[in-house]
């Protein structure tokens, strides 16, 4: 099969995957990168791939080709790509497990990806996006994941029903925030935990930090500011490997 015409229907369809609105229904986000696009493969997630006119098929796996209009259209790169992978959003359960990375309002969607591929790569459970957090699906944020949104499950709910339902499981909230007076070498063995992070500027909120067990900072000497992903992964690689 083969597009040419940037007024097909299911490329103005596609197109509008660029708005989260549209994601939300028709369930689908767009992928770019070849490597992203693979792991959609292997996870069943693909359900179009679109490969550049005159460009060999990389994957083994149906394609629509297209013209340079149309891939430039959906694309918006200065660079145009050799193929595009029009994903299924997935929905996960929140699982069963020992560690979890709450974010509440974190809003830079390459914090976001981040601290989702910094999740994935210290074995957490599952990442949990509450309040007005960027989006899972915006460009930037899958870009910044590195295909690791297909590998750890991402999910998007109120923050007290998160917590509740953490608790409810035997896991431990902890608040990052830099008016705690415990710091993270303070934190004694918790066998479930969760680590909680607050918007860039403002940080947690009051609500947020009145449903957490212990308040925790990261010990800093000279300059009382850290980017919130860096801050996660200091965090998050102490309590997988200094807690044991």
């Amino acid at each position: 099969m083969e597009i040419r015409s940037v007024d097909n229907q299911n490329v103005i369809k596609w197109e509008k995957l660029r708005m989260k609105k549209y994601r939300d229904e028709y369930g689908l986000f767009i992928v770019q990168q070849k490597h992203m696009i693979g792991e959609a493969i292997s996870r069943g997630l693909l359900e179009t791939l679109l490969i550049l006119e005159g460009k060999e098929n990389p994957f083994d796996h149906d394609a629509i080709t297209v013209s340079e209009k149309v891939m430039k259209k959906l694309s918006g790169n200065v660079s145009l790509n050799d193929c595009l992978g029009i994903c299924k959003i997935a929905e996960p359960e929140l699982p069963i497990g020992t560690s979890y990375i709450i974010l509440e309002n974190v809003q830079d969607p390459g914090n976001v990806g981040t601290i989702i591929r910094t999740a994935c790569s210290f074995g957490y459970d599952a990442v949990i996006l509450t309040g007005n957090c960027a989006s899972l699906y915006n460009e930037k944020t899958i870009q910044s994941t590195q295909g690791a949104l297909f590998h750890i499950p991402v999910l998007t709910m109120d923050f007290r029903e998160a917590a509740e339902r953490l608790k409810t499981m035997g896991v431990r909230l902890f608040a990052t925030t830099l008016s705690s007076v415990s710091y993270l070498t303070d934190v004694r063995k918790c066998d479930r935990y969760a680590l909680v992070f607050g918007n860039e500027g403002q940080g947690m909120s009051n609500e947020a930090v009145s449903l957490c067990d212990e308040n925790i900072k990261i010990e800093m000497s000279g300059f009382e500011s850290l980017n919130v992903a860096v801050a996660c992964g200091i965090c998050a690689h102490y309590f997988k490997n200094s807690l044991k």
